[in-house]
């Protein structure tokens, strides 16, 4: 352990050494312009994807003087500080043209920037139009100012005031960002009505009202009642009070309720409030009368909602079906300040999250404020036996579509069929859909060709549709949510003859995989002091890739779940949780090459208890158990590069995968052979690696002979 966190905090220490040796002056910020980026030099061809933000720089600028500011914040965000959004709540996208779902734009009266990171250089430099300068921060290779660096330097003198919507902005982001800008004569001011929401007035989609069902005991393994004990026991623990939850996948977790009003993420619009004091618990919903009578879904739920939740199907607790129980009360989604304002006079400590907006912060007094990771953050991501059980099920099933379909793409890219990204990705849902308990897709489906694999979070579109072929490499990262589980996984396939460097590229990202999935760690550290060892094998040929490793992920949640995450990038930070058995990871790392294609492998790991042949002070040590199902390309991989170890792991895995996907697919002969030529033996010679004859015929041939049987 003390050699990773070494090597941890060497590397950090170098990254601020660097940053403060590259601190760019404020005249070489002002000095900025949309015109050093390349797709903006004098004769360069604008990408087809841009949108001409010309106009609508003008409508909100004109917004400017009546509000009192000299510039607005925009940030990716919905008012639950969501990673991914509704399409109603896609006010920066609509802003700037950029579609990536992790940026914040800035726009003061003649200039505009935008910030994003590593995953989306390359497709903000393609989406953005020359209205705008893109800061490519958070990357490590170059030096760029924050948000209020670049507004103290550009409104400098002026007594400047950059204003923002409360809603949008969490209040530890509003409370770091006020306090750099009123050092420097500046601030950070409310706007009661947001911005874009004024002028983004034609073609907006609707604001997001989707049916609510509650889920059955059989998915979520706990009911909301218990979960309610539980966290006010932690509540009792900390002496607060109440709980104001605003993360819509918190909400959704306690209710053990599901909806789809942001795609790809099973969660609703809502608030809820836990008052420990008061022994109730409050929802807050969009039409609650009409969606409380809402019949249930049968396949997902026991009860209609109102009986789910124990309230009557007039909304009134007085009227529940079990008297004896609490019941969940339930108000309109719009009275959650009244109801903050309620709880502030009437209780002595509040507990909200460091993402809690701040309007609702700044209803509450600053001493009655407890602020840290809520309960439900940390319960959630510990998945209990029922959701273990559920995301493993589910990761067969996912493995079954995603085999099936992969073996029916490769043989006719092979015979010269005419396949492209977005159909490869249409196919693909059609054979998740198939699939017991699958309620749609987890995430956009990244299909990438070639150089499109370069594009960290690429997805087609009819303007970048691309076709797959037997000359380029073909990254494919996709996910399915099923009632009993969230799945992402990434493979990284070539149909034809791939080039050394390519193959090198590939096992070595592959090593980094293997060795973070095989890493050996006490109980206490936290993602950031483990990414290294994924990006081990890269570093040491001068290669690197510009994201995190790792991500929690939902029990038919969010793909994206915190508090924990693997990632360099992170830094310290009071929101980042210790690893804890039963969390489960992505194990992700990459490499990327503009202009040619892109590499990733990633699997789905459960923090499980490591065995280990002494237990020193009784110290827990933990590591990964990989529930993906998918095997690795063969013909990729440079075995020559891999150790004996590696080579036996990658052996055990594919001998799991077999065993595990082999039968369910029997009655699919493509599909079988295409498993089969993957999950052969690979042997280990005195002088290198190589394959038994055996495997040598499945791994070399079956995937030309299966196409003609």
């Amino acid at each position: 352990m003390w050699n990773v966190k070494m090597l941890f905090c060497i590397l950090y220490l170098t990254v601020l050494q660097k940053v403060a040796e590259c601190a760019l002056t404020k005249e070489q910020i002002r000095n900025m312009s949309p015109s050093t980026r390349p797709s903006c030099q004098p004769g360069a061809e604008a990408s087809a994807q841009q949108v001409d933000t010309t106009q609508r720089l003008s409508d909100l600028r004109s917004h400017f003087q009546s509000n009192g500011i000299n510039g607005y914040i925009i940030p990716s965000v919905d008012a639950h500080q969501s990673e991914y959004v509704s399409e109603y709540d896609k006010r920066r996208q609509f802003i700037s043209g950029f579609s990536g779902s992790q940026a914040t734009a800035v726009v003061l009266e003649n200039k505009a920037a935008l910030w994003t990171d590593g995953r989306y250089f390359l497709q903000a430099e393609d989406e953005l139009d020359c209205n705008w300068i893109l800061m490519k921060g958070r990357s490590g290779t170059e030096t760029v100012p924050s948000i209020t660096e670049w507004v103290i330097a550009e409104l400098e003198g002026q007594n400047g005031v950059l204003g923002a919507y409360p809603f949008l902005i969490g209040s530890d982001d509003w409370i770091k960002k006020d306090k750099k800008l009123v050092e420097n004569n500046m601030k950070l001011a409310r706007v009661e009505e947001d911005l874009i929401d004024k002028i983004w007035t034609t073609g907006r989609p609707v604001q997001p009202n989707t049916d609510i069902h509650g889920m059955k005991l059989t998915f979520t393994g706990k009911s909301w009642l218990d979960k309610f004990r539980d966290i006010k026991q932690e509540m009792e623990e900390k002496n607060v009070n109440a709980l104001v939850v605003t993360s819509l996948d918190e909400v959704a977790w306690l209710s053990n309720c599901r909806a789809s009003d942001v795609p790809y993420n099973p969660v609703f619009m809502s608030y809820a409030i836990v008052n420990r004091q008061a022994n109730t618990i409050r929802l807050y919903i969009r039409e609650k009368n009409t969606k409380l009578l809402k019949s249930r879904d049968p396949e997902m739920s026991t009860d209609d909602l109102f009986d789910h939740l124990n309230i009557g199907r007039d909304g009134n607790c007085a009227n529940r079906k079990d008297g004896n129980k609490i019941c969940f009360e339930v108000f309109d989604y719009n009275d959650i300040l009244d109801g903050v304002r309620e709880l502030n006079s009437t209780v002595d400590k509040i507990w909200i999250s460091y993402g809690c907006s701040y309007a609702i912060y700044g209803l509450i007094d600053k001493d009655k404020i407890y602020q840290a990771n809520t309960p439900i953050a940390l319960m959630k991501s510990v998945k209990n036996p029922v959701e273990q059980m559920g995301l493993k099920k589910s990761h067969i099933r996912d493995a079954v579509a995603l085999i099936t379909f992969m073996a029916k793409l490769e043989k006719q890219v092979q015979e010269g069929e005419f396949w492209t990204e977005m159909s490869a990705a249409s196919d693909l849902q059609r054979h998740r859909r198939k699939q017991d308990l699958n309620r749609g897709l987890s995430f956009e489906t990244i299909s990438s060709s070639g150089y499109h694999g370069a594009v960290i979070h690429y997805a087609p579109s009819n303007k970048t549709d691309k076709q797959i072929t037997t000359s380029e490499m073909y990254l494919l990262d996709s996910g399915g949510q099923y009632l009993d589980g969230t799945t992402d996984v990434t493979r990284t396939f070539h149909f034809g003859s791939p080039t050394d460097y390519e193959k090198e590229c590939y096992t070595l990202v592959l090593k980094g995989h293997i060795a973070l999935t095989q890493f050996v760690f006490t109980t206490g550290l936290k993602g950031r002091e483990l990414d290294a060892l994924a990006r081990r094998p890269l570093w040491k040929f001068g290669l690197q890739y510009l994201h995190g490793t790792g991500h929690g992920i939902g029990s038919y949640l969010n793909v994206h779940e915190g508090p924990g995450r693997i990632s360099i990038y992170a830094g310290e930070s009071p929101t980042d949780a210790a690893l804890q058995k039963n969390m489960f990871f992505s194990v992700e790392p990459g490499y990327y090459e503009d202009g040619k294609f892109g590499v990733r492998h990633e699997n789905i790991a459960q923090i499980v208890k490591a065995e280990t042949k002494y237990h020193f002070k009784d110290i827990e040590f933990l590591t990964f158990n990989t529930v993906t199902m998918v095997p690795y390309e063969p013909h990729l991989i440079d075995y020559s590069l891999l150790t004996k170890d590696q080579v036996e792991w990658i052996n055990s895995y594919h001998k799991k995968v077999q065993s595990t996907i082999g039968p369910l697919i029997k009655n699919d002969p493509l599909a079988s052979k295409w498993l089969s030529s993957r999950t052969g033996f690979v042997d280990m010679v005195s002088n290198g690696i190589h394959l038994t004859a055996s495997t040598v015929l499945i791994t070399v041939m079956a995937s030309f002979l299966y196409i003609y049987l």
